[in-house]
């Protein structure tokens, strides 16, 4: 900190870069799952840089550039809600919760369609394999990704003070695995803070016949549990049983990749049960334990830009990390964005901190108890009186989450300085507010907005959905913004249509060549 406070190394954290990928699930006026394609006036899934489907046809995924700005970062977001809610059916809304709308079904969840190429085609039996694997209403709760990146500077800043011997890119990619393995030990307070989903909709459970979570019925259909802050990553939403057999290792990247790379190359008997094919057509990639990386569920991932062709745990390892991607975002269903600008600082805040802070490796004893720590303020981060585990010791939830408030003070205090602002000195006391009232959290607020509708999960984000919709509509959008992104939307096509085109050899052997890469050895 002392030598971040120095004028000319402000640039260490002034030449910080944001993204965000951001769900929506396009919905009809009943409440549905849209079942049309993917509108062509938008683009091709497969080549738009921007614009694409996440699971399912129905799942678009906005995916900004990287700005240093925040507030850049949220006005691109908002110019692609924009330009999307004016190019799909004006009949249709972009549902704001995380949480799903009414389903009827996995055949009335149609899975995304990204062309005739084999890269398309491998796009697509990925998601078919999830399906089997996992069924397919998991796959259509919706999120926020917030992708994080440290500049070169920084890294060399820290470099140069330890003195170290090793190469700079490997003491980059060991400051990153230190960043997430503190993310792991403090992310229940990003879920108490920012949790947005504790209701549902009943059909959900439709799913998911062994719940054994303790839900409660409010109204005719709505499902909720009193003190959950997101039922999205509750035992609901993002889990899995085969997953949980996996013991990745955030020590280093050496370890992470290996392991990875094992469980792409492991076998698994109840995913050899659902077979690779049926009728010559494939039901998955692979009967191994994950299919490709991305299979891997975790609230936090180290990232790497792949080359064209490259595998995500090629770059990895060859190139070492890049950013850091947060996987354990809930849609806020009270924002339009889902996301605010007063998140997005303090989130900076608290991945800085994570970064700077002393990080031992993670036994397994401190993993089970990041996992308990997690899955309690999950299922009941509201519930006064909550105590968690620090190094064996019980601990208030709430006494926590202020003490590393008040060890993020001096973090807040930089960026202010160095942005000249209080921005972020305003967002952490908002935060201390928040730990000290429940009544503040999104997820309190959304059970407080459903008492408004009828108790009805359903109602709620129908209005919801249906008012910021039309707010994206409503936006003015200059004719050379428009032009922008229509001449990226026909690009895309004809950039996917080369794709097409450019295949000389039948998907079988395609999927033979990518799977046979010895460099991930």
């Amino acid at each position: 900190m002392q030598a971040l406070q120095k004028a000319e190394h402000h640039n260490c954290l002034r030449q910080i870069l944001h993204g965000i990928e951001k769900e929506g699930l396009r919905v009809t006026p009943d409440n549905r799952l849209s079942q049309t394609p993917h509108p062509k006036s938008v683009g091709a899934t497969l080549t738009h840089p921007y614009i694409t489907t996440d699971y399912s046809e129905a799942l678009l995924e906005f995916i900004t550039p990287t700005y240093q700005d925040i507030g850049s970062t949220l006005n691109f977001l908002e110019e692609l809600h924009s330009f999307t809610l004016k190019q799909i059916d004006p009949t249709e809304s972009l549902w704001g919760s995380s949480m799903p709308p009414i389903l009827e079904g996995d055949d009335q969840i149609p899975i995304a369609w990204y062309g005739t190429s084999h890269r398309g085609k491998m796009k697509s039996v990925y998601r078919l394999g999830l399906a089997h694997r996992y069924g397919k209403a998991m796959q259509v709760i919706a999120g926020i990704h917030y992708n994080f990146s440290l500049p070169d500077t920084f890294w060399s800043l820290l470099h140069s003070l330890e003195n170290s011997e090793d190469e700079l890119i490997d003491w980059q990619s060991k400051g990153y695995f230190a960043l997430i393995r503190n993310f792991r030990r403090y992310a229940w307070l990003l879920m108490y803070l920012f949790g947005a989903s504790p209701a549902m909709d009943q059909c959900f459970l439709e799913s998911q016949p062994h719940c054994a979570l303790p839900l409660e019925s409010i109204g005719d259909t709505t499902r909720i549990m009193s003190w959950a802050t997101s039922l999205r990553m509750s035992d609901l939403g993002y889990t899995s049983n085969a997953q949980s057999s996996l013991n990745i290792s955030y020590d280093n990247l050496t370890e992470y990749t290996k392991n990875l790379y094992l469980a792409i190359h492991t076998p698994y008997a109840d995913y050899e049960k659902i077979g690779l094919k049926k009728e010559g057509e494939y039901r998955q990639l692979s009967t191994n334990l994950l299919q490709i990386e991305n299979e891997y569920y975790s609230a936090i991932r180290p990232k790497r830009v792949a080359r064209s062709g490259e595998k995500p745990i090629t770059a990895l390892r060859e190139r070492g990390v890049e950013y850091v991607e947060i996987r354990c975002l809930d849609l806020n269903p009270l924002l339009p964005l889902g996301i605010n600008a007063v998140q997005s600082r303090f989130l900076d805040i608290f991945l800085i901190y994570c970064a700077l802070e002393e990080s031992p490796t993670i036994e397994n004893a401190e993993s089970e108890a990041i996992a308990r720590n997690f899955e309690k303020t999950v299922n009941e981060g509201r519930r006064p009186g909550l105590m968690l585990e620090n190094h064996d010791q019980a601990i208030s939830m709430t006494q926590w989450g202020l003490t590393l408030i008040d060890q993020m003070k001096p973090v807040a205090a930089l960026l202010d300085s160095i942005h000249a602002t209080d921005d972020f000195s305003v967002s952490l006391h908002q935060q201390r507010h928040t730990l000290n009232d429940s009544q503040r959290t999104p997820s309190a607020q959304v059970l407080q907005t459903l008492t408004k509708h009828n108790n009805s999960f359903i109602d709620m984000a129908q209005v919801l959905s249906s008012t910021h919709s039309d707010y994206f509509r409503a936006i003015p959008c200059n004719d050379s913004k428009m032009n922008y992104f229509s001449e990226l939307a026909s690009q895309s096509i004809r950039d996917q249509q080369a794709i097409e085109d450019a295949d000389t050899v039948n998907f079988d052997s395609f999927l033979a060549q990518y799977f046979a890469d010895e460099t991930d050895r």
